[in-house]
């Protein structure tokens, strides 16, 4: 078991692999470096991840998720929290609960200050997770497998619109 004990300043922040990171013109608007603990503690049943975010911008667009629940803690700067139509004002030492939920619950963080924005994510880990991305009308579906005959974790992910569904029969 790895030593179930990390400290914030020995997370390293790394960019995005290149198929998360985005480009043209949602690069304006949304960036964000991450280090990822839970892996290096040992986490099983919850994720952990300090999360820096540039001002002026987003790490993730609004979301919102049916199976896990997320909270995080603002380590270091301002910004605001939208949740649906609402804004609340985030400064440091804030603990923010985004339960799973509807539209209505979807959420994003964003940095309206001046420094850099991070904060601790904890979430829950439930494998199916369906997410909800109502300002493009997207969902994604994750799901997280066994691991390959290499040892190497594997995952199953989908992005698409509830209007490009297929017909159950099609290919059949």
């Amino acid at each position: 078991m790895p030593k179930p004990v990390i400290n914030l300043a020995d997370i390293v922040l790394e960019p995005r692999p290149p198929m998360f990171a985005p480009s043209g013109e949602t690069a304006e608007r949304f960036e964000a470096k991450m280090g990822f603990i839970g892996p290096r503690i040992g986490a099983q049943k919850l994720g952990y991840n300090v999360t820096a975010v540039p001002p002026g911008k987003s790490a993730f667009p609004p979301h919102n998720h049916h199976a896990n629940e997320e909270m995080f803690f603002i380590l270091q700067g301002t910004g605001e929290l939208r949740v649906g139509q609402d804004a609340y004002p985030l400064r440091v030492g804030d603990v923010i609960a985004c339960p799973p939920g509807g539209k209505d619950t979807a959420h994003q963080i964003f940095n309206s200050g001046t420094e850099e924005l991070r904060y601790l994510a904890v979430s829950t880990k439930l494998s199916p997770e369906l997410v909800e991305y109502p300002n493009s009308g997207k969902f994604g579906v994750l799901a997280e497998l066994p691991p390959g005959a290499d040892g190497r974790p594997q995952r199953f992910m989908f992005v698409g619109r509830e209007s490009q569904s297929l017909d159950y029969w099609e290919g059949e």
